[in-house]
């Protein structure tokens, strides 16, 4: 069948586009289906959805997708589209996060001249404080490893409790359950 052209592409990312929009209003996946359908009989719309599902049974006069196919294409289509948008966003993040190196990089410049040539503390902590900003941003920063202690570096101690126990302690700070709330 080979790749499909341009327009057969801008059509399916209209489709995967209105399906998330109709998903995000709550509308429920035969829904969906059936309001992205090709072939008008089963369409919610009674018309042709352009390269909706069940499109290639549909030019071909062939019995359109069943409910059941119609979820599946539904929530394919759903999760395709936010796997792009996801994609879309890293690459986009990092075009951004190239620009802020840049401009950190500008900033440095300058106030690394005027630390090194005149000493200047003010520039030395401007510096400091970039170069610190870069190596978050570049993810540079090994990760700090953190551990709780008890009283005196001791182990701390953890102590289950059950249901009882946790709403008697939940009243005890003064936010019962159902307190204050209305319906």
């Amino acid at each position: 069948m080979g790749r499909p052209n341009r327009a057969t592409r801008a059509a399916i990312t209209q489709r995967r586009a209105d399906a998330i929009d109709l998903k995000l209003a709550g509308v429920d996946w035969l829904t969906i289906g059936r309001k992205l359908a090709a072939d008008p009989a089963i369409n919610s719309d009674g018309i042709a959805y352009p390269q909706g599902y069940g499109i290639d049974k549909c030019r071909r006069g062939l019995e359109p997708p069943s409910n059941k196919r119609l979820i599946e294409l539904a929530c394919k289509d759903v999760s395709k589209a936010l796997i792009e948008r996801a994609t879309a966003l890293d690459a986009n993040t990092d075009e951004l996060r190239q620009l802020m190196v840049e401009r950190l990089e500008r900033l440095f410049f300058t106030v690394y001249r005027a630390a090194i040539r005149n000493g200047d503390y003010h520039a030395v902590d401007r510096a400091v404080r970039i170069i610190e900003r870069s190596s978050r941003l570049l993810g540079l920063d090994r990760p700090v490893r953190t551990e709780l202690s008890g009283p005196d570096g001791a182990a701390v101690q953890v102590e289950t409790a059950g249901l009882e126990e946790l709403e008697r302690l939940i009243n005890l700070a003064g936010g019962g359950a159902g307190e204050g709330d209305e319906g």
